[in-house]
């Protein structure tokens, strides 16, 4: 098939820190075009992929400009400029001006669900709920909006190539993530401080809900050990991910997948998480981590650092391997476009 990989054009692909959904759509793009597919990325000029690389902007902006709607729209009819007789298929990431304009040009449409579904976005995607095929990334998520015209749930995946399993653990508990309160970088510390534990973070600060959190929930109560690290790189984030005896993934709010979790797995580490979201279709409760109450976190979260011993971290990388691989995402994706195109003729 002709694919066009619709990327937002915040972020390069694959990221050079921060950027989940660039992250995918690396993976995705790689793996189509690997399978023999003609697929074409559009991203920013600093992207690299084995699909051939369309790109209106030289440099991806960074994160403090994302959903910015000129960057948007240019991004996107740059895009979409001769759709119909360039693609069988558009896959859109994005579910503003790439979304809006996919749909009338007469090519079949994926777009991935990669945001939560809050009341404003339910709204947009009511008004075209049978105008594309849709993809939720968890069961969860596509509980929240069942009308839409789905052609499938695909997990995200990730090269497991990337990272290599370790089994042997230092003694540092591992907070990754954006500062954001949702995400509960506050409840990490917390649990740090009640075990005496020492906690490693990488936390992206860049928007003023994040800078808040730091400033006046998380910074006065961090420990005198805490080691805190921005936005980091690939290769710095697999390190912390083999050597943590284990991830805190403290979430408050529906997340649609949450790759850390997927990421720590792969590496042989287990995850403590909260059950908001896809937690609970992530992670094998007692094989692979666990999942643990919202408010009583930091004690429930304690207790289960009592029995790591229990986690074999083969049991961990195998579950990656079976249903969040690079290879089973690429599948999926290739169901749904198949679906699509037979669709429509």
């Amino acid at each position: 098939m002709r694919i066009a990989q619709v990327c937002p054009p915040w972020l390069a692909v694959p990221p050079k820190g921060y950027g989940g959904i660039e992250l995918v759509v690396a993976l995705l793009a790689d793996g189509l075009a690997e399978s023999g597919h003609d697929v074409t990325l559009f991203a920013t000029g600093d992207s690299s992929s084995k699909a051939r690389l369309e790109f209106v902007y030289e440099q991806a902006p960074g994160s403090k400009l994302i959903n910015d709607p000129i960057l948007d729209t240019t991004h996107a009819l740059f895009a979409l400029r001769d759709a119909r007789e360039r693609f069988d298929v558009l896959h859109v990431h994005s579910p503003f001006s790439a979304l809006a304009g996919a749909i009338e040009t007469g090519v079949p449409v994926v777009h991935t669900l990669h945001g939560s579904f809050t009341g404003w976005m339910k709204r947009l995607y009511g008004l075209i709920s049978d105008r594309a095929w849709y993809v939720a990334i968890s069961e969860a998520q596509r509980r929240f909006d069942p009308d839409l015209r789905y052609g499938g749930v695909v997990y995200n995946g990730i090269d497991t190539e990337l990272y290599p399993m370790r089994r042997a653990k230092e003694d540092f508990l591992l907070f990754l993530g954006r500062a954001d309160p949702d995400k509960g970088w506050r409840r990490a510390v917390e649990t740090a401080n009640l075990t005496g534990e020492r906690l490693v973070s990488a936390v992206k600060i860049a928007h003023p809900r994040e800078e808040q959190e730091w400033e006046e929930r998380v910074k006065p109560i961090l420990p005198r050990d805490a080691e805190i690290y921005g936005e980091i790189t690939h290769e710095e984030k697999v390190d912390l991910l083999q050597r943590a005896k284990a991830v805190l993934f403290p979430i408050d709010w529906p997340e649609p997948f949450g790759l850390v979790m997927t990421e720590a797995m792969a590496c042989g580490t287990p995850v403590i998480a909260t059950p908001r979201g896809s937690t609970l279709e992530v992670i094998d409760e007692g094989v692979t981590g666990w999942i643990v109450s919202v408010e009583r976190y930091a004690e429930e979260a304690a207790e289960r650092l009592g029995r790591l011993g229990e986690i074999d971290p083969d049991a961990c990388r195998s579950r990656v391997e079976r249903l969040f691989s690079k290879r089973t995402m690429v599948q999926g994706y290739e169901r749904v476009f198949e679906t699509a195109v037979r669709e429509r003729s």
